[in-house]
């Protein structure tokens, strides 16, 4: 399955019990935050670490079989404008009422990832269902003759699940016959009730 493009990235924060957060504590009214064409989208979700580095079983001189064991996940979000509330909460910053962010507890998120299948045109996803982002380093420059724009570049670690088997992953097909995006969405997103709900 060859893919195109970064269609969508979907987040929300979660309680200490992995359900979304909504209102005013999460992301948005029902709890999920779309990165929509508004705030410019996401450029880049570079997802490593899917699966270990396989270790060799040898035996009759030759290699018969070998161990693949599970990853830890792990996707490089490159982000063009993330609004500066959402950003500080993904990362658990604390806003003192004057302006300021301190850094605070590191709350838990969910991720999804849209992209679509070549040929068909179908929508493929990657979900993580809870993890946690954080940002390393900023690297600021100076403007030129050109602007030099700085994208909000956040790593997220993905954590297994009790109710995906203890996986931290999960894939789904948009063209598969019995797909619903409403259950991918309650799937992923725990506690999820949809649009104005």
């Amino acid at each position: 399955m060859a893919t195109k493009g970064l269609k969508m990235v979907t987040l929300a924060l979660l309680d200490d019990k992995g359900v979304i957060l909504k209102g005013e504590t999460g992301l948005s009214t029902n709890g999920v935050f779309p990165i929509t064409d508004e705030m410019l989208g996401t450029k880049t979700a570079n997802i490593t670490n899917l699966s270990s580095a396989p270790t060799m079983i040898y035996g009759n001189d030759g290699q018969v079989d070998a161990d693949i064991a599970k990853g830890t996940p792990s996707v490089a979000f490159a982000f063009n404008g993330l609004p500066v509330d959402i950003k500080n909460k993904l990362l658990g910053r604390v806003n003192d009422t004057k302006g300021g962010y301190t850094q605070g507890s590191i709350p838990k998120v969910a991720v999804l990832i849209q992209t679509t299948t070549i040929g068909t045109a179908k929508p493929q996803y990657v979900a993580f269902a809870a993890g946690k982002m954080n940002e390393t380093a900023m690297n600021l420059q100076t403007n030129t003759n050109a602007v030099v724009r700085v994208d909000d570049a956040l790593t997220f670690t993905a954590f297994s699940v009790s109710r995906w088997g203890g996986e931290a992953v999960k894939f789904f097909d948009g063209g598969d016959s019995k797909f619903t995006e409403d259950v991918m969405m309650k799937d992923v997103f725990n506690g999820y009730a949809g649009v104005g709900v």
